[in-house]
Order: structure tokens, then C-alpha cells, then sequence
């Protein structure tokens, strides 16, 4: 085997690894573009972090968007997902602090 050859192999591997990696970003952006905000299942009585399954028909939860859980309950967001964007409460995400 010479050289040339195993130098080929070589550049012909690294053109694969690279191009799975462009593959993996474009993927990874492609899916943290959606304008829909987080969403979580939650008790609109005792913001309660509940499983997704009681979201789901017949269930007890309702789907709170944005925010976080804190001690098992949600905060800093809302259960109405028009009042939620992807950035924060409200969609202000020009940045100005204002003064």
C-alpha cells in the first residue's frame, strides 16, 4: 500500500465526520427554531407539576407555557400560550431597557 492512497483513505473519512457534523447542527437548529413556547402539564389550582399524561383527554392537568418548575410547581409563565412566546412572557425581546 503507499502512501497516496492511505492519504485519500485519511482525507475521505474526515470529509464523512464533517459532514455529520453539519448534519447534526442544521438538526439541532431546525429544532430550536419553533416559535411555540415550552410547555409543561400543571394543576390550575395548586400549579402542581403534573406527568403529561394528565394532559392528555380526561386528564386533571392543563398545559402551562414557559416558565420553570421550582418545588414542584410552575412559575413565570401562563396557561394561556398566546400570552407566552418562545423568548418570555410578553415577546418584548427588542432588548432595551428604556430610560
Amino acid at each position: 500500500m503507499d502512501s497516496s492512497s492511505t492519504n485519500q483513505r485519511r482525507m475521505r473519512s474526515g470529509a464523512v465526520a464533517l459532514g455529520g457534523m453539519g448534519l447534526l447542527a442544521a438538526t439541532l437548529v431546525a429544532c430550536g427554531s419553533s416559535d411555540d413556547p415550552d410547555k409543561r402539564c400543571a394543576s390550575r389550582s395548586t400549579l402542581q407539576h403534573l406527568n403529561n399524561k394528565e394532559c392528555k383527554s380526561g386528564g386533571t392537568g392543563s398545559y402551562y407555557y414557559g416558565g420553570y418548575v421550582a418545588a414542584g410547581k410552575v412559575a413565570g409563565g401562563s396557561f394561556e400560550k398566546s400570552a407566552v412566546t418562545r423568548n418570555g412572557i410578553g415577546g418584548n425581546t427588542s432588548g432595551s431597557s428604556g430610560g
